[in-house]
């Protein structure tokens, strides 16, 4: 029976002539430079951004990368305040793809998002001479920020913070859900569908649950070829894993059904032992861990992570984290 559903599905494939749409960058034809509302990229193409500032000069920047359907404003508006109240700018931009940037609802590829991220860095190091940046990327956001970091040419970042990372790739998919992604992606790579997911919610905080179900700028309907990409990029993060050597926090909550413990396990367990990577884990946290009720916690430990890399996080979740890996998944 697998058999002969494996035969039906390859011959659909070979049957088939389109193949998933990528919109990659153009050729560069300009620097990429910080405007009033958007960084531009080399291509010309504008990302739109949000920043929030503090009171003084910064004494460390957080650059953020949102998720998949996500854009900067509704990444980052909530947590904003306990960022800058302790004096960290926070600059967060729509990815291509996705929000109001360029080719919305179409994949742009791994290399454009990588290439757009460390320009972007490089523009802000720029703008704040001998100020720490830091790269904080939620979900895809946090795929993209590992795949940059292990890069031959990273963007220049004093470390990273992955939120809920995006590792679900093909390695936690079922060879029949694998079989399927490719021959719909192949077959039929613009037919939309709802990513919603009943039964369970991304976070505990119902502000940032009505942004996520009604700002029109979240979307809610994907294009086949653009979950073919998100896969891939997934993929890309966890062959980099063992690859990375910046100093890096990852940040997990026990209650996140969008991206389940699994996958979570297979990173930790991928990077190197010897790389400064550290976990806080949140037993009630959700997938969107800075927009819950308790985003205070998690907030707290980056920013004490990012006052001092080695210091313990205050609120004893790389504790919670060590005792979390010990159990049986």
């Amino acid at each position: 029976m697998a058999a002969s559903r494996r035969l039906c599905l390859l011959a659909l494939l070979g049957a088939t002539g389109c193949t998933p749409v990528v919109i990659p960058a153009g050729l560069p034809d300009r620097p990429p430079a910080i405007g009033t509302k958007a960084f531009v990229t080399a291509d010309g193409a504008r990302l739109p951004y949000t920043s929030w500032l503090p009171e003084g000069p910064p004494r460390a920047v957080l650059l953020g990368l949102h998720g998949f359907g996500d854009y900067s404003f509704n990444f980052f508006d909530i947590p904003a305040p306990l960022f800058t109240s302790q004096g960290v700018a926070v600059f967060a931009y729509d990815q291509r793809g996705f929000g109001a940037a360029p080719h919305r609802g179409y994949w742009p590829g791994t290399a454009t998002l990588v290439a757009d991220v460390t320009a972007v860095a490089r523009l802000l190091a720029a703008r704040y001479p001998g100020v720490p940046v830091f790269l904080a990327g939620e979900s895809m956001g946090a795929a993209v920020a590992l795949v940059a970091a292990t890069s031959a040419d990273p963007p220049p970042v004093a470390g990273l913070i992955l939120l809920a990372p995006g590792v679900r790739g093909r390695a936690a998919m079922g060879a029949f859900a694998r079989q399927t992604l490719e021959i719909a992606a192949h077959a039929i790579p613009a037919v939309g569908f709802s990513g919603s997911a009943p039964g369970f919610s991304p976070t505990d905080n119902p502000e940032a649950m009505r942004r996520w179900s009604s700002d029109p700028l979240t979307a809610r309907t994907f294009r086949v070829d653009l979950v073919y990409g998100l896969v891939e990029l997934m993929d890309r993060a966890l062959e980099a894993a063992p690859r990375l050597r910046a100093p890096t926090l990852v940040l997990y909550g026990g209650e996140d059904r969008i991206v389940p413990e699994g996958p979570v396990r297979r990173l930790l367990r991928t990077f190197d032992p010897a790389a400064p990577v550290r976990l806080g884990f949140y037993p009630k946290g959700h997938h969107l861990l800075l927009r819950d009720k308790e985003r205070a916690v998690a907030a707290g430990d980056a920013l004490a992570w990012m006052a001092s890399p080695e210091a313990p996080l205050p609120s004893g979740a790389e504790a919670a984290g060590q005792a979390w890996l010990a159990t049986t998944e």
